[in-house]
């Protein structure tokens, strides 16, 4: 199970990474669970911390920006793949203080003679992912 902080509760989440959204990095709230904040740290302990960053480069924006979008899943949807009985997932990035962007930036370069863009793209800062047990 993958969780999130919103405000005082914790609550359960899915990935929502879209290169055409402005928040590429997106979590959905699926209301399957909902903890109060306070209890969830209490009767969970964190047993170790990921930080998931992704990069990708190439001539069409949004096709590599997917590609970045989705290996980035994929290291998510492995860690979650290898809990153990009782862990969760929680996304301890925080919006606001270091919520993880797409950062792209870009040159120009000739091919065949014509002037052409080719972009480099990364997540920074890393998504923060911390895996807790519960007691």
């Amino acid at each position: 199970m993958i969780l999130r902080r919103y405000g005082e509760n914790v609550q359960s989440v899915e990935p929502n990474f879209d290169s055409k959204a402005l928040n590429e990095i997106g979590f959905r709230r699926d209301h399957e669970v909902s903890f109060e904040a306070d209890g969830f740290f209490e009767s969970h302990t964190r047993v170790s911390e990921h930080a998931l960053s992704a990069e990708a480069e190439g001539d069409v924006q949004d096709a590599f920006e997917s590609m970045m979008l989705d290996d980035l899943l994929a290291q998510l949807s492995s860690l979650h793949e290898g809990l153990a009985e009782g862990q969760v997932l929680l996304i301890e990035s925080e919006k606001g203080n270091d919520y993880p962007k797409t950062k792209t930036r870009q040159k120009n370069v000739v091919v065949e003679g014509e002037n052409r863009l080719y972009f480099y793209s990364s997540i920074d800062p890393a998504l923060r992912v911390g895996v807790y047990c519960g007691s």
